[in-house]
């Protein structure tokens, strides 16, 4: 039954086609009964040929809805020019005006209702009911022109109904690609944070390895216990960009923080003195101070804090020379934290710290303005007046909770 049900929805007009077989049988009888009754002088063939246009209107309604429109309305002109009373087939007359009311062209749904309006009226003066007074026939019209209203409000009302729908569906479908939108530039927000988070990690710690293996191979030989504790900064160097590497790839993988096993939480500002420690083992002289009062910074201002002095003390091992010095200074203040780093070597080249990087470089220093962006801070980078280099950063904050 519901595969029947499928079929005659996916095929309309042979639904329509069917009824209106049944109408042009309906409507025989009713010419053949009329043009024999007396006071009726219906031609049979006439009558037929009415009727056969009739019921086509209903089999194609839906396919040509206006064209059927025009079709029963010539239809009707034929009747009132050529005397051929009214009989079952008019039906159509009443499922046309539902049916282009419903989706037709907006001229033909007007049409419909003003020819609804005075098709009884028409009909009534052409072939007046016989032994009735003009209070009758007043009422006869007004109950024939009823059903034509009531079809034309109702096709409207499906009109504005499937208006609606259509509207509701087009608007959840506009919604699912904002979603798809949304969520697209969403992985690539987080892609891109991954990927300062690796250049940040991978940057930092394999520069330090490098420094250590470079002094260690120096040492190698005069200093022993020098070289040894080289490569000991080497191997927990290597494990702790390890660890940050898993999780990021963990991250990367499941889309969720794991900090049990073998992650590691997000770096904050408590961990920048074992990052310059870090950096002193690696022979390169930091002076670190603190001013204010220390509190609780979101985690967003934190790990930029963090990733601030990292790639600042990175740049300075890379580009500072062999006798550079540098200073980290943290100052807490009432609506914000302050970064200052600067260094004493020869500086970066000058498109490392041009936005965009003439050479395509920069990559950290773009990353520092991305995470101060991200956090509403302000970042400044260049060389020192005196010589050098310096980073200084202010970043918004509001107690935590």
């Amino acid at each position: 039954m519901q595969r029947l049900y499928d079929f005659l929805r996916r095929h309309p007009t042979w639904v329509d086609t069917f009824w209106a077989v049944v109408l042009f049988g309906i409507s025989g009888v009713s010419v053949t009964s009329l043009s024999g009754a007396p006071g009726h002088h219906m031609s049979v063939a006439g009558g037929l040929a009415v009727s056969a246009v009739l019921c086509a209107v209903v089999a194609l309604r839906r396919r040509f809805p206006e064209a059927m429109l025009l079709l029963a309305l010539a239809a009707g002109l034929a009747q009132l020019v050529f005397d051929l009373e009214t009989t079952a087939a008019d039906f159509a007359m009443l499922v046309i005006t539902y049916t282009v009311a419903t989706m037709g062209a907006r001229w033909a749904s007007r049409l419909a209702l003003a020819v609804s309006l005075v098709a009884a009226v028409l009909a009534q003066v052409r072939w007046p009911a016989q032994h009735t007074g003009f209070l009758g026939q007043a009422a006869i019209t007004v109950f024939q022109t009823v059903p034509f209203a009531l079809a034309w409000v109702l096709g409207d009302s499906m009109r504005t109904r499937r208006a609606y729908f259509a509207q509701l569906e087009e608007r959840a479908a506009r919604l699912e690609r904002e979603r798809e939108a949304q969520s697209k530039v969403a992985v690539a927000a987080e892609r891109a944070r991954i990927a300062r988070e690796l250049h940040d990690v991978v940057a930092h710690n394999v520069s330090v390895m490098v420094v250590q293996a470079d002094g260690a191979a120096y040492v190698l030989d005069a200093a022993p216990d020098q070289a040894k504790k080289a490569l000991e900064t080497i191997s927990s160097t290597g494990r702790q960009a390890l660890a940050e590497m898993r999780r990021l790839l963990g991250v990367l993988r499941t889309g969720e923080h794991q900090e049990t096993g073998e992650y590691v939480p997000q770096p904050d500002v408590e961990q920048i003195d074992d990052l310059v420690e870090q950096c002193r083992s690696s022979g390169l002289p930091v002076d670190f101070k603190v001013e204010g009062t220390p509190r609780p910074l979101p985690s967003g201002v934190e790990l930029t804090a963090y990733r601030i002095v990292q790639e600042a003390l990175t740049n300075t091992r890379k580009h500072g020379g062999p006798d550079a010095g540098a200073s980290v200074r943290l100052v807490y203040f009432d609506d914000g934290l302050g970064l200052l780093v600067e260094d004493d070597g020869k500086g970066a080249p000058h498109e490392l710290y041009e936005e965009g990087g003439a050479d395509g470089q920069g990559h950290g220093l773009i990353g520092m303005r991305e995470r101060v962006g991200m956090v509403g801070g302000t970042l400044d980078a260049g060389p020192r007046p005196g010589g050098g280099f310096r980073i200084s950063a202010l970043l918004p904050l509001k107690p935590v909770p």
